[in-house]
């Protein structure tokens, strides 16, 4: 990225331009597409039909009905009513410190946002974060992930023992939640037969509710040994609704909804049909089949497996060199990255999917050689005070 005098930027965080800043076939697409119609979408057109498709090829067989819209927290609002009319409850489970979106029903299931504000509601119920470095089962653990999903069910339980009803919804993302967390999902001890996703999908099937997967920040191949994370759970793991946004449309303003038909027939029976006036428009889904023909030619999904395994392993080198963790400002070295977790000490990455092995060394370096003057200082402040 550039600012206004041209200084050049090495982007670390922007997940939204998924396939790179202003990439020219997304840019040629929606212009070329803006050119021939653009209008709302009652107005039938094949490019929504050619999306579905395509995004079906995806996914699972049973997650065979999408419905368009322009952000990821509209797609998780549709699917809390996705998910209520189905099952006909109310309640809903989440993780701690989730986010889910900005609309007043997402804010009420995002522990990330309702601490700050009203509190949490009685029909939200909150899991603990499965978190191997601070949470309550760590890398000790025998079996951590059967250990938080069993947390997940005594949740449950315990909101039917205090007289609430059946969850209608299991709301969560597939590497757990997109807020500063480690992929505990990709982790030896994390792995089949005892996939925390399948067992907590088997807790809330089990008390009458759905799974939701919150793709909104980790899909379109950005785990790289698959399209959707939630695939990193077995291949016979499916969802009752997936959720996607952000980098569906390369920073274009779509998002959409997959669930099966027995969810969509239940939602249908309201008689009260689903409409977004700009959801699937001609031009949005025109950018989102051009975002998936880039995944596809440039091969992405295996440049993000590539680049990311080799990040990890430059990163794995700098916790053996350096033993404090602190505050960490690369804008001041041209880098744009961003801090999260329940501390706000942990570093996030979430570059668009063309970050490259070069990209990587170059941000690394910069981290080595930030951490290396912050230990001097430490060093010499310690220095100091023994002398006094």
């Amino acid at each position: 990225m550039y600012d206004e005098r041209g200084a050049e930027y090495l982007d670390c965080i922007n997940n939204v331009a998924h396939v790179g800043h202003c990439h020219p076939l997304v840019v040629q697409a929606a212009h070329e597409q803006n050119q021939v119609l653009n209008t709302n979408s009652r107005y039938l057109h094949d490019n929504i039909v050619d999306y579905a498709q395509r995004l079906s090829e995806t996914l699972p067989e049973k997650l065979c009905v999408f419905y368009f819209l322009n952000s990821g927290s509209e797609a998780n609002d549709l699917a809390l009513r996705l998910a209520r009319r189905y099952t006909g409850h109310q309640d809903v489970v989440v993780l701690d410190h989730a986010y889910h979106g900005h609309l007043s029903s997402l804010i009420d299931i995002s522990p990330y946002k309702f601490r700050s504000l009203d509190g949490q509601k009685e029909w939200v119920h909150v899991a603990p974060l499965p978190d191997t470095y601070r949470g309550p089962y760590r890398e000790d653990h025998p079996n951590p992930a059967v250990a938080y999903a069993n947390e997940v069910k005594r949740v449950v339980s315990s909101a039917q023992e205090k007289g609430r009803l059946q969850p209608s919804s299991l709301s969560l993302c597939p590497v757990w939640e997109g807020r500063s967390f480690p992929l505990l999902a990709t982790s030896p001890k994390w792995q089949t037969p005892h996939q925390p996703s399948v067992l907590c999908r088997r807790h809330i099937h089990r008390a009458g509710g759905v799974f939701v997967a919150d793709e909104i920040q980790v899909g379109f191949g950005r785990v790289g040994e698959h399209f959707w994370a939630f695939q990193l759970q077995g291949e016979d793991f499916v969802p009752d609704i997936v959720t996607m946004g952000k980098s569906i449309g390369n920073g274009h303003p779509v998002a959409c909804v997959a669930t099966t038909q027995p969810v969509a027939r239940a939602f249908e029976a309201t008689s009260v049909e689903y409409f977004n006036t700009f959801g699937g428009s001609p031009v949005s889904c025109a950018v989102g089949l051009a975002v998936l023909d880039v995944l596809e030619k440039e091969q992405l999904q295996a440049h993000a497996a590539r680049v990311g395994s080799f990040l990890m392993e430059l990163l794995w080198q700098q916790k053996a060199k350096h033993p404090i963790i602190g505050d960490i400002r690369l804008k001041e070295n041209y880098i744009l990255l961003s801090t999260d977790g329940p501390g706000r000490n942990v570093l996030k990455f979430k570059p668009p999917m063309c970050f490259s092995l070069d990209n990587a060394r170059h941000v690394v370096a910069k981290l080595d050689a930030i951490l290396t003057d912050m230990e001097e200082k430490v060093r010499s402040c310690e220095t100091l005070r023994l002398q006094l």
